[in-house]
This record gives structure tokens, C-alpha cells and sequence, in this order.
């Protein structure tokens, strides 16, 4: 789930501290009464109220695969998702999840057309020539 807005967090606590209760608060802005004591609590102890960082290892693997991808995908445009896995472990020594492939191809723009990967924007129609209206 995504962060609260930073102006949504500086009007909640703004209404605090103009003496609104915080039933009120909690009704006029959709927060839930634990958010606006975790607003109070984390201005109180840090003086700030930003967003704190999301937990986890941020995923290193896939910016690895995205940096050559695109060669791949451009010399085998028509082999499958696993086979791609493969190719890459072949090339790089570096085994991947067909979903790591999956989110590094989106990542790069491209999708998958008639068993053809493409780049997002090479699938635009044309109308065929000598076409009459």
C-alpha cells in the first residue's frame, strides 16, 4: 500500500493542532484513528512527518537482467518466456525466475504480439495501402 500523501499528513495533524477532536479528524479526512496517532507519534519523536522508507532489499537481480535484455530480446524476438530464462543463464551464468524475466521485459517497454516480443510502441496499426473509404 502507498504512503499518504505528504499534504494529506501536514492538513491531519494541521486539524490537531486547531483543536478539532479526533473523531472529527478522523471522519473529515478518511484516516483511521491509528494513522493519526502514528502522525502525532512520529512528529512528536522525529519533528518530521515523511513517509518512512518501505522495507525490504530493493530487487538487484532485475536491473542486472534489464542492462541486456534488449539485445536478447532483439535477436530471439520469437522464443518463450522460459526460454529466454535460459538463454540468459547461458549467456551470463546468472539463473532467473520466468518472472523476473517477466517484470524485466515489461520494465523495458516491450510485450508479447502474436508470439513476438516487440517493443510497446512497434505495434502501432496501419492501415493497408490501397484501402478505400
Amino acid at each position: 500500500m502507498k504512503a499518504y500523501s505528504q499534504d494529506l499528513r501536514d492538513r491531519v495533524v494541521r486539524a490537531v493542532d486547531q483543536g478539532k477532536s479526533r473523531q472529527e479528524i478522523v471522519s473529515l479526512f478518511g484516516v483511521s484513528l491509528a494513522t493519526l496517532k502514528r502522525y502525532l507519534k512520529q512528529r512528536r519523536e522525529n519533528g518530521s512527518l515523511k513517509p518512512k522508507a518501505i522495507p525490504g532489499r530493493p530487487a538487484t537481480k532485475r536491473s542486472r537482467v534489464q542492462v541486456d535484455l534488449e539485445a536478447q530480446l532483439r535477436a530471439h524476438p520469437d522464443v518463450s518466456l522460459e526460454r529466454h530464462c535460459e538463454l540468459w543463464e547461458q549467456a551470463h551464468g546468472l539463473r532467473v525466475s520466468p518472472k523476473t524475466m517477466s517484470r524485466a521485459i515489461k520494465g523495458l517497454g516491450w510485450t508479447r504480439k502474436k508470439s513476438l516480443w516487440q517493443p510497446v510502441n512497434a505495434t502501432s496499426k496501419t492501415e493497408p495501402s490501397g484501402a478505400s473509404r
